[in-house]
């Protein structure tokens, strides 16, 4: 089967299964109607009232209030027992489940109407192992159109039309035609095209949330990445970036400062070191290369210059780089001395 055709067939369902929820909703307040002596009689057994029909100058009438009732109620018109015509079906008793097409099929053998032309009901009086007795009982659709017509006058719609049972409880109730199942495509049509509608609506909002969905998603990814490329570039101002590759990609003004607050003053380190270094050693050798310091000359006690010169505040990491010897007429040792240079621009205490 084709797509369209099994959607065709899904609304089909559908538009059936709510005109039977219809049905049943309104079947739990339901209004019975019989004719007596050329009056319509309505029974409501909910609010325990009997209403006939009155006539005017206008013709037949009801009281508003139990019209108003009535519209909203499921309406069961009651034919009496002169206007139905009953017959006898004996069948195989294996055919229970063929029974509603093997009435149909033996309508025009038993009453003088066409399947068409007349409403038809049917129940099994008595079954054997072998046999089941049916009876079936018609009337013709142009009295069933007849009663309808003047029930709509009143302002009746009619659901279900029943045959009576004689006034015997023991006797089930046989339908002879309901709206529901009389139903045509005409009668459809209106549910099929708001089920339709519906599910169009369905598919419609269905798409435009997954779109709205994607489209958030995908601005909050770039939200997130713009995000993070600012806590990146706020990291890299925090941090401060004194290598010279980052320093070189800067525009020649910005660069210009960068190497003003990250490269350490040599006149500074020099006064710091001649602060921190005791008379009794001196140098004879200062390298500075970027922040990296080494310095070599002579001392008295050699391993007590490391803590003067990180407690200088220029100076941090401070270590030999080199092993410490004594010079030639051995009275002093030669150094060999690496830190690493914290830029300052002024000596503390000045």
């Amino acid at each position: 089967m084709s797509i369209d055709a099994i959607m065709r067939r899904w609304i089909d369902i559908l538009a059936r299964l709510w005109l039977g929820g219809q049905e049943r909703r309104r079947a739990r307040h339901s209004i019975r109607v019989t004719r007596e002596s050329g009056e319509w009689v309505l029974e409501d057994a909910r609010r325990a009232q009997r209403t006939k029909s009155a006539t005017g100058p206008g013709g037949a009438t009801l009281p508003d209030d139990v019209v108003r009732a009535a519209q909203g109620s499921f309406v069961i018109l009651e034919l009496p027992g002169s206007e139905i015509v009953s017959r006898s079906l004996s069948v195989p008793a294996q055919a229970r489940d063929l029974l509603p097409g093997i009435v149909r099929n033996q309508i025009e053998r038993l009453f003088p109407w066409r399947a068409n032309q007349a409403v038809h009901g049917f129940n099994v009086v008595s079954s054997d192992a072998s046999t089941l007795n049916v009876r079936v009982l018609l009337t013709s659709r142009a009295a069933l159109d007849d009663a309808c017509k003047q029930l709509g006058a009143l302002g009746l719609r009619v659901d279900r039309v029943v045959a009576g049972n004689g006034g015997t409880d023991a006797a089930p109730e046989i339908t002879l035609w309901s709206r529901l199942a009389d139903a045509t495509d005409a009668s459809l049509s209106r549910v099929r095209s708001a089920v339709g509608g519906l599910m169009a609506v369905a598919v419609c909002l269905t798409v435009v949330v997954n779109v709205w969905a994607f489209m958030t998603a995908a601005s909050a990814d770039s939200e997130s990445d713009e995000v993070g490329s600012r806590l990146a570039a706020l990291q890299r101002q925090i941090r401060g970036s004194s290598s010279r590759e980052s320093i070189a990609a800067l525009a020649p003004p910005e660069r210009a400062h960068a190497l003003k607050e990250t490269s350490p003053v040599a006149v500074v380190v020099v006064e710091a070191l001649s602060r921190a270094l005791p008379e009794t050693s001196y140098l004879t050798e200062l390298n500075m290369d970027g922040s990296t310091l080494r310095i070599v000359g002579l001392a008295g006690d050699a391993p007590s210059l490391i803590a003067p010169l990180e407690q200088s505040g220029h100076l941090k990491d401070v270590h030999f780089f080199a092993p410490t010897t004594r010079n030639a007429d051995g009275a002093r040792f030669v150094f060999h001395i690496e830190a690493r240079v914290e830029p300052h621009v002024r000596i503390d205490g000045e």
